[in-house]
C-alpha cells in the first residue's frame, strides 16, 4: 500500500509549497522509489481556467484535458510523471459533486453536511488510484492553515492520518522564520503560532520545513523542536538556492529526505540517493558558456507567473545549450503606440517569442514584434496565440489581405483565425463542449500533429508524428493555406485529417517557427524540449553576430 505525505503551509502564502513538494517528489525518486503528486485547491472554481493569469498565475493542462494548478507543472518538471485530471481538485469540483449527488437522490434523503460528505469526497480523492506500483503519494494542500475556506481539507487529511495504517502518513508543515534587522533576531513566533493552530484542528507535524533567510542557529532550533513538539532534526532549513533545481540537492545536505524516510521507518533500509542528474543540471545553470537574451511580447507580463512554464522550458533550452537566458518582459500594448519603441526594444535582441494569450488587447503590439523579428532575421518563436499573429502578420503585409484578423477580436471579412465550428463543418467533434459553460469550450489537452517531412520541425523533433498539450479556442483557417504559404511562411505540420493547421515555419529566415499547441507544458530540466533546445540554439548563433 502506498504511504502518504501531506504538506500545508502557515504564516504566509507563496512559500513554495509546490515546489518544496515537487522537490521532495525528486529525492524520493533518486531513492529508487515510485511517487505520485496531488494537489488540493481551497478556492470555489471548479477549475483555474476560467480565472485571471494576473490572478492566479499560468492553467496548467495535463494530457487527458484537465485544466488545473500550475503546481503541477513543477510536480511534473521535477519527477517526470505525467500528472492527470486524478491530480487536482478543487472545493468547486468537489461541491459541484455533491450538489449533483444529492440531486439525484444519491443520499437517500440525509442532511449534506461538510462533515462527513465533504471530507468524504476529499478523502476518496486523496486515496483514489495512484497508479501501479507507486510507493509514496505526495498531498499539497493550497492556501496556508487559519483559512477558512482550507478548514474541510484540513480535516480531511486530519481523519486520513487516523485512518491509515499506522506508519502510512507523514505531516510536512512549510512555515516562515523572518528575520528582524532592528531586532537582530531570527524570530520563531510566527512558526509556532502555524504549528499551533494546525495542532488546534487535530494535525501534529512530523517535520517543520523552515524558509528563511540564514540559517538557523542551533539555539532557535531547539526553541522550534521544543514549543512545535518535534525533534531537532525535523527542523529543516529552507534558504533560498541558487537556482529551482538545486532545491532538491539543498534539502538532500538539511535531511528532509532523511527524516521522512524515518517517520515511515525506512530510514535505514532505503537506498542512497543518485542525485547525479540534479547536480549535473545545477552545475549547468551555474557555469554557464555565456548568455541570450530574449523578448517575451505578452499580455500577462504583470505577473510572470502567468508564464511559469514558458520560463522553466526557455530555462531548459538554455541547459541543453548551455547559456544562460535572459528574459525581457515586454506588455504587447506599449508596441501599440510609437513605432520606433519597437525597433529600441527589439533590436538587440537574441529572440523574440510571443506566448499564449486570449483576447484582442496587445495583439497588435505583437503582431509589430512578428513583423520586426521576420524582417531582421532575429530568431522567432510563435506559440499558441503568437502563432495566430504571425499568420495574420504575413496574411496582412506579404499576402495583401489588408482585413486579416481573428474573429476572436470580432466580425472580420478575413478570418485568417476563427473558431474551428464557424468554417470547417462536420469537425465540431474536435471542439470539448460541455453543456456551453464557459471554460469547456476549447481543445485541451494532447492531440496528434503530422510534421511535413523535410521540414525543419520534423528535423528538430527527429520523427514525422507528434503529440502535444492544446488549450485554446481559436484555430488557423485551412482556407488561407495556398495565399499565406505564397508568402514563405509554411504549414510545415497538421493534424492527422490535415484540417487543422498545427505549425508553421518559414524556410527564408534563421529560425521562425509557430505552433499551435503549448510545448513548455511537456518541457523537463533533464529533458528538454526540442523545439526550445532549437530555439534558443538559434538566439545562441545570433549572439555572436549582434
Amino acid at each position: 500500500m502506498a504511504r502518504y505525505i501531506f504538506i500545508t503551509g502557515g504564516v504566509v502564502s507563496s512559500l513554495g509549497k509546490g515546489l518544496a513538494s515537487a522537490a521532495l517528489g525528486a529525492l524520493l525518486q533518486a531513492r529508487g522509489y515510485k511517487v505520485r503528486l496531488r494537489k488540493l485547491d481551497p478556492y470555489l472554481n471548479v477549475d483555474p481556467g476560467t480565472m485571471s493569469p494576473t490572478q492566479h498565475g499560468e492553467v496548467f493542462v495535463t494530457d487527458d484535458g484537465a485544466e488545473t494548478d500550475l503546481d503541477l507543472g513543477h510536480y511534473e518538471r521535477f519527477t517526470g510523471v505525467n500528472a492527470t485530471r486524478a491530480d487536482n481538485i478543487t472545493t468547486g469540483q468537489i461541491y459541484k459533486t455533491i450538489i449533483e449527488k444529492e440531486r439525484r437522490g444519491d443520499y437517500l434523503g440525509a442532511t449534506v453536511q461538510v462533515i462527513p460528505h465533504v471530507t468524504g469526497e476529499i478523502k476518496d480523492f486523496v486515496l483514489s488510484d495512484p497508479g501501479e506500483g507507486v510507493d509514496f503519494v505526495l498531498v499539497e494542500v493550497g492556501g496556508t492553515v487559519g483559512d477558512i475556506e482550507g478548514l474541510p481539507f484540513f480535516e480531511a487529511i486530519r481523519q486520513l492520518g487516523q485512518e491509515l495504517p499506522r506508519g502510512h502518513a507523514c505531516f510536512i508543515h512549510l512555515t516562515l522564520l523572518p528575520y528582524i534587522k532592528t531586532a537582530g533576531e531570527m524570530k520563531t513566533k510566527p512558526t509556532q503560532h502555524s504549528v499551533k493552530e494546525l495542532r488546534s484542528i487535530g494535525i501534529q507535524p512530523d517535520i517543520l520545513l523552515c524558509r528563511c533567510e540564514m540559517e538557523i542557529p542551533e539555539g532557535e532550533r531547539k526553541k522550534i523542536a521544543q514549543f512545535c513538539n518535534v525533534r531537532p532534526s525535523a527542523v529543516i532549513q529552507a534558504m533560498d538556492s541558487e537556482n529551482i533545481y538545486a532545491v532538491p540537492l539543498d534539502y538532500h545536505r538539511q535531511g528532509l529526505d532523511s527524516e521522512v524516510l524515518d517517520v515511515f521507518g525506512l530510514k535505514d533500509t532505503a537506498p542512497k540517493p543518485d542525485l547525479t542528474r540534479w547536480e549535473q543540471i545545477s552545475h549547468t545553470l551555474s557555469h554557464p558558456d555565456g548568455e541570450v537574451n530574449v523578448a517575451i511580447v505578452g499580455k500577462y507580463t504583470a505577473l510572470t507567473d502567468a508564464y511559469k512554464s514558458l520560463i522553466e522550458a526557455l530555462i531548459h533550452g538554455g541547459v541543453a545549450n548551455n547559456v544562460r537566458v535572459r528574459l525581457d518582459w515586454i506588455e504587447g500594448e506599449v508596441f501599440e503606440g510609437e513605432s520606433a519603441l519597437v525597433s529600441e526594444r527589439l533590436t538587440n535582441v537574441h529572440g523574440v517569442l510571443v506566448p499564449g494569450a486570449f483576447g484582442e488587447r496587445g495583439s497588435e503590439g505583437m503582431i509589430r514584434a512578428v513583423q520586426f523579428a521576420r524582417e531582421h532575421a532575429i530568431p522567432y518563436f510563435g506559440i499558441c496565440f503568437g502563432m495566430q499573429m504571425a499568420m495574420i502578420e504575413a496574411a496582412r503585409n506579404l499576402a495583401g489581405i489588408a482585413k486579416a484578423s481573428s474573429t476572436e477580436f470580432g466580425p472580420t471579412s478575413e478570418p485568417i483565425v476563427g473558431l474551428m465550428t464557424e468554417w470547417v463543418r462536420g469537425n465540431e467533434k474536435e471542439v470539448r463542449q460541455e453543456g456551453g459553460e464557459m471554460g469547456g469550450t476549447m481543445r485541451c489537452g494532447a492531440y496528434e500533429a503530422v510534421l511535413t517531412p523535410g521540414s525543419r520541425v520534423a528535423d528538430i523533433y527527429g520523427t514525422s508524428t507528434i503529440t502535444e498539450r492544446h488549450r485554446h479556442r481559436y484555430e488557423v483557417n485551412i482556407s488561407y493555406r495556398e495565399a499565406i504559404e505564397k508568402t514563405g511562411l509554411t504549414f510545415s505540420g497538421l493534424s492527422p485529417d490535415g484540417v487543422l493547421p498545427e505549425l508553421c515555419e518559414r524556410s527564408d529566415h534563421p529560425w521562425f517557427v509557430g505552433v499551435q499547441f503549448h510545448p513548455e507544458l511537456k518541457s523537463r530540466p533533464f529533458d528538454p524540449h526540442p523545439l526550445f533546445a532549437s530555439f534558443i540554439g538559434a538566439t545562441k548563433d545570433r549572439s555572436r553576430l549582434v
